[in-house]
């Protein structure tokens, strides 16, 4: 038979948390599940402990500030094979915990209590949280990770402990809910979402609006190397090229406006800044990979396969060489002058821009090897 852990993070919620840890212990006996409660303090100057306590719940005692690590502790800490996470602030009902087991039972390593697709009572959610602040992070995790859920910041959710185990989880504070997402999507873990009731707290609320989601979209692009620098830079090496090449013969004329060499040195540093971003893209994709943390990327076994040091090293070593040159054509028609007047200035700059391109390519080859690129091929 299975048994689970109810965890509930606390921090100063006298008024809810005994009636949480009843509701708790009554809904595993109506699901037919063994189990126990856990809460874990934040650091707490009310009574909260003593009556978790009183109530019959495992307490313990968390230094560490934040809701994350407090919810970490519990997971750590907690035995079953199912855990429930949930808060102690009375807005769940604790008591209607089949649903979340039923889905676990079904195949579902992780479920979601969704607030949006069950009620929410007057006045426990702000419309800004509603209508803005949850749909908003709900595009993030679907645009950056394909992950497609209605309620991404519901603070009650079920996981197998073998799943938590897969996870690693590691935010401190409200961006867990969000991190506990990605992790799972890049574990592959199925996610599956149940309709719950939303209730209103009993005391204040902890959260801040506009930090908490700034936390939250941080830490998305963060673990969206893709989109915060590979899109970026990309496009901006794509523009500075282009206008490169097209500003390489002679002035161009748009929109009756003339563009000459000042804007050629634009574009050269559009494609080296552009490389540079890019390149923090992959380091980025390539350190996740070896670290175990997105192993389902389709990206980085392609550059697992074929990337090899000295084809970096040769590969720049053969731009910097095309751009040395033509520099040193221009320098010798330079000297032929008399050392007067540079007046071949798009060829220097053409020159410039692949012998920094060059140099770039063969320290950041060196730099992917030095990430473990090939301990993982």
């Amino acid at each position: 038979m299975k048994t689970a852990s109810v965890i509930m993070p606390c921090l100063n919620e006298e008024k809810t948390v005994g009636r949480c840890v009843a509701k708790a212990f009554a809904g595993l006996k109506k699901a037919g599940v063994k189990g126990g409660v856990i809460v874990v303090d934040n650091g707490s100057t009310d009574r909260s402990v003593k009556l978790a306590t009183k109530a019959g719940a495992r307490v313990i005692l968390e230094s560490k500030k934040g809701y994350g690590q407090a919810l970490i502790t519990g997971i750590k800490a907690a035995g079953g094979d199912w855990l429930v996470l949930g808060d102690s602030d009375g807005t769940y009902d604790f008591s209607d915990l089949e649903k979340f087991f039923r889905a676990l039972e079904g195949g579902a390593d992780l479920v979601l209590g969704s607030r949006l697709r069950g009620k929410i009572k007057k006045g426990a959610m702000p419309f800004l949280n509603r209508f803005l602040g949850t749909p908003t992070l709900n595009l993030f995790l679907r645009l950056f990770y394909g992950i497609k859920v209605s309620d991404s910041q519901t603070g009650m959710r079920a996981l197998t402990k073998k799943a938590a185990k897969k996870l690693h989880l590691r935010c401190r504070g409200m961006e867990f809910a969000s991190e506990m997402l990605v992790r799972a999507a890049q574990e592959g873990l199925k996610i599956k979402e149940v309709p719950i009731d939303y209730y209103p707290r009993k005391a204040p609320s902890k959260l801040s609006p506009f930090r908490d989601a700034w936390r939250h979209i941080r830490f998305m692009l963060l673990f969206a190397p893709t989109w915060l620098f590979l899109i970026p830079g990309g496009f901006l090496f794509a523009l500075g090229a282009l206008g490169i090449l097209l500003l390489l013969r002679g002035p161009v004329f748009l929109f009756g406006r003339g563009f000459d060499f000042h804007t050629m040195i634009f574009a050269s540093m559009l494609v080296l800044v552009g490389y540079q971003i890019m390149m923090l893209g992959v380091f980025a994709k390539v350190f996740s990979w070896v670290e175990g943390f997105n192993r389902q990327s389709l990206f980085l076994p392609i550059i697992l396969r074929y990337f090899q040091l000295e084809k970096g090293i040769f590969l720049g070593a053969i731009i910097s060489l095309v751009g040395l040159l033509v520099g040193g054509v221009t320098f010798v028609n330079w000297a032929k002058q008399g050392f007067g007047a540079l007046w071949a200035i798009r060829p220097a700059i053409f020159s410039m821009t692949l012998v920094v391109l060059g140099l770039a390519i063969i320290f950041s080859s060196f730099f992917l090897s030095v990430l473990g690129i090939e301990r993982e091929k």
